[in-house]
């Protein structure tokens, strides 16, 4: 069983992965529709890797792509969810739904 804590940024004390494998995240460079997952990215990925570090986190950036965050559990099991025009506060709410 894996953990990873985002802390208390956004008004919950944790976020609990359970059984992730794998996180792997898309957003463009310069796309408007990314703005928010880049900046997730930008303040918490240190915490994320501290808390998580033999967690593969793969932050991929291609331009024009949709933002998204996939996580692949036991088994092969992955799931996906847009993060487009989502802000932080949302895409911490999000990563929640995704990996619990």
């Amino acid at each position: 069983l894996l953990c990873c804590c985002l802390g208390h940024r956004f008004g919950m004390s944790r976020f609990v992965f359970k059984a992730v494998q794998e996180l792997r995240i898309h957003f463009c460079q310069k796309g408007k529709s990314s703005a928010g997952l880049r900046d997730f990215v930008k303040s918490n990925y240190a915490e994320m890797k501290k808390v998580n570090p033999m967690v593969p986190i793969l932050v991929r950036e291609a331009e024009g792509i949709e933002p998204t965050v996939t996580a692949r559990f036991d088994k092969g099991l992955e799931a996906s969810i847009s993060m487009t025009d989502m802000n932080e506060k949302t895409i911490g709410s999000k990563f929640k739904d995704l990996c619990n």
